[in-house]
């Protein structure tokens, strides 16, 4: 072999090996973010289910068996509307029994109390002028004394007569004992044949019935159970470590899990007082206005609580993000083509970035791994993580400069 094709086989050879040894002394290519200012939204995902403000619970005051129902799931129905109905055949016999004795209060007892009144007041002005005429004539010693204390006492049984015929007839007089007695009895024969018509209270939708015609019910049994008219709230059970970031009044983004393609508004209305020991968990209502029409009772609804947001802030992407702890993290910046470790202190966490508050400034580059095998001082080569369609193929990417310290 001559020297001239041992030259041409030795150069390229010599020239891979430079070019390996000098990527070595350069580093690893690594992947990188470039940081710099965004818009940032910080949220709390969640899922939640529709309720109502409240719901109205219908049952029967009394124990009786199921004549007819009048409702079902779905309906709709106004304060007053019949739900139920129970067989009430001694309450009606009792409600006609009352009214019988009303009447004949009415139509016979009070006329006859009064013609016994005005009977004993005629005998009573008859015995007197009788023991006045007498008076008279022992007065001219014409008769005997027996005589006139004859007269005497009957005018006395005459005027005890007419004194309880006055006492009978104010007992059954218009608006007397008697009569409110006989109207109470009337009224509290009514209101419990009323108890038989099982009806709502509120205005609503029947969200559950649980009663058919010929079932025995009692009291303390739900029958119905009717969601209130009114404002449709979501609510949502979170992690009470997002406690510190809710506030009344945030808006939030719902998606119905049966109608993905239609978000809808909501804004936080309310937060529990308390935290469920049990789930280590607070619950949150949203209101919903508009509300949706395909909306539904116990519905599972997906929820984004936005709780805080920036226009511009300088922010950094949460895969870079390691040893968070509270508000503070570590990266590991590039600088002058090594890397060192850089604490930063972070403020609103969004889903796929957070804001840096203290640490960085734009322009840094920090590895776009946080857990890169990488020591304090070692050389990279930092090219872009950029979407994902360059992250698919690495050919794409290219190389950053190395930031400046």
């Amino acid at each position: 072999m001559t020297r001239r094709r041992l030259a041409l086989l030795v150069l390229p050879i010599a020239a891979l090996a430079g070019g390996l040894a000098l990527g070595s002394l350069r580093g690893p290519v690594l992947d990188a973010y470039e940081i710099g200012e965004a818009p940032l939204v910080q949220a709390v995902v969640a899922t939640g289910r529709v309720v109502s403000v409240s719901r109205a619970q219908a049952g029967s005051a009394i124990t009786g068996v199921v004549l007819e129902r009048r409702v079902r799931e779905g309906d709709r129905v106004a304060p007053g509307d019949v739900l139920a109905v129970l067989r009430a055949d001694d309450l009606d016999a009792a409600v006609r029994e009352a009214e019988a004795g009303l009447h004949q209060l009415l139509r016979s007892a009070r006329p006859q109390a009064e013609a016994a009144l005005q009977e004993a007041r005629a005998r009573l002005a008859q015995a007197s002028r009788e023991a006045e005429r007498r008076r008279e004539l022992f007065d001219r010693q014409l008769i005997a004394r027996e005589a006139l204390e004859q007269a005497l006492e009957a005018e006395v049984i005459a005027s005890a007569s007419a004194e309880r015929a006055r006492l009978a007839a104010h007992e059954l007089a218009e608006g007397g004992p008697t009569e409110r007695a006989a109207r109470a009895r009337l009224a509290s024969a009514r209101a419990q044949l009323e108890k038989t018509l099982i009806r709502a209270e509120a205005a609503g939708t029947v969200i559950t019935r649980n009663v058919e015609p010929g079932d025995l019910v009692q009291p303390g049994r739900v029958l119905f159970e009717i969601a209130r008219d009114g404002d449709t709230e979501v609510l949502v059970p979170l992690d009470e470590r997002n406690l510190g970031v809710l506030a009344l009044d945030q808006p939030a983004r719902c998606v119905a899990d049966a109608f993905p393609g239609q978000p809808f508004d909501a804004r936080v209305s309310f937060i529990a007082p308390g935290v469920d020991a049990q789930r280590g968990s607070v619950d949150i209502r949203l209101t919903v206005s508009p509300v949706p029409e395909f909306l539904r009772q116990d519905m599972t609804v997906s929820v984004n609580v936005e709780t805080g947001r920036r226009e511009r802030s300088l922010v950094v992407p949460n895969d870079a993000l390691g040893a968070i702890d509270g508000d503070r993290a570590e990266v590991w910046r590039v600088a002058g083509g090594r890397v060192e470790r850089r604490v930063v202190r972070l403020g609103l966490r969004g889903l796929a970035a957070s804001e840096v508050v203290e640490g960085l400034q734009a322009g840094d580059l920090v590895l776009a791994d946080a857990t890169a095998p990488v020591a304090a001082g070692d050389r990279v080569r930092a090219r872009a993580a950029g979407a994902p369609a360059d992250a698919a193929d690495p050919a794409t990417r290219k190389e950053l400069p190395a930031a400046l310290d």
